[in-house]
């Protein structure tokens, strides 16, 4: 834009190229990406997984719209990131949870995690695996009773933990037990696609996240003389949400790298973290404790992988001479 007194060129600083993309939109289809497991999820499960997902989703809703209220700040559940944040944390819950649970949990995610640090865009963590995290240190034996066929038993990781064999194929289909919307492989990549094929998601974390852990993997039971068995490989990713939390959380636009060298360093350390939770560790499972740890590295990830500003040159470092490091 020209000055016409003085004849110089101003540049005005707002951005000149807008998107029709909204928050809400965003969410929106994300919570419909999501339908696919959790509607398996009911499906399996039965009226008890329903009910969870409702209670989950009312509970971050409601937690969300009475802070607001209350703290005389702008209404935001119009975003719809709280019913994606309910939808989520009631997809990591067993469905025979009491109804305090996903109630205790929603409130914990929304108004901990997300409004006490500023709303939407200020959560350095993911509130819905927070929120579970949280509910697995306070209802240990409610998070961890999963039912098949109303009879309680062992997730296959926990299986495969043991020694035990698992079938792969149940895995895959979904037709094991677990939390509502982690055990149809199928599902969740259906829904994985709709995000992918919009433009949502891409497959720089995920697809680092699942490659890094399945190479670690394979690297430790060949270290350990186990060798190389497509089966136990297989178990591993089609188990224990590692698909849910690699297409769905790990790729939380708040608490993940924005650099495209950032992704990929993100999902490294996914991948790494995740398998040795899973490998070394007591617990049979290791994604949300790893999603969450690199939720804390993102800021330090996106501080060394930040492009420098087109114009500013790369310090140089000047070595001294001997009098002048004397003088120094």
């Amino acid at each position: 834009m020209s000055d016409t007194n003085t004849g110089l060129r101003r540049v005005s600083s707002n951005p000149h190229v807008r998107s029709g993309v909204t928050t809400s939109n965003i969410m929106f289809w994300v919570a419909v990406s999501l339908l696919p497991a959790a509607g398996y999820g009911i499906y399996r499960f039965g009226v008890g997984a329903l009910i969870v997902l409702a209670l989950s989703v009312l509970s971050t809703v409601l937690s969300e719209l009475i802070y607001e209220k209350a703290m005389k700040k702008p209404v935001t559940v119009g975003d719809l990131s709280a019913v994606v944040t309910g939808l989520l944390l009631g997809m990591n819950l067993p469905s025979t949870a009491p109804w305090y649970v996903p109630v205790l949990g929603g409130i914990f995610a929304i108004v901990v995690v997300k409004m006490l640090f500023g709303g939407l865009g200020q959560n350095f963590m993911n509130p819905a695996l927070a929120g579970r995290c949280f509910l697995l240190i306070s209802f240990p034996a409610a998070m961890t009773r999963f039912p098949l066929d109303a009879v309680s038993t062992a997730t296959p990781l926990a299986m495969i933990k043991n020694g035990e064999s698992v079938n792969v194929l149940n895995m895959v289909t979904g037709n094991i037990p677990g939390t509502i919307g982690e055990t149809s492989m199928i599902a969740i990549v259906i829904g994985a696609c709709i995000l992918i094929l919009l433009g949502i998601i891409d497959l720089r974390i995920p697809g680092t996240y699942i490659v890094s852990f399945a190479v670690f993997v394979v690297i430790v039971r060949l270290l350990r003389g186990e060798g190389f068995d497509p089966s136990y490989l297989s178990a591993q990713l089609a188990g224990g949400g590692l698909m849910l939390g690699a297409f769905f959380m790990a790729t939380d636009y708040v608490t993940s790298p924005i650099t495209d060298k950032g992704k990929y360093i993100y999902g490294l350390f996914l991948g790494l973290m995740t398998g040795i939770f899973r490998m070394f560790g007591t617990p049979a499972e290791g994604v949300s404790y790893a999603i969450l740890l690199g939720n804390l590295l993102v800021p330090l990830i996106e501080k060394c992988t930040l492009p420098r500003a087109f114009g500013i040159p790369k310090p140089v470092k000047v070595k001294k001479t001997g009098k002048e490091a004397d003088e120094a």
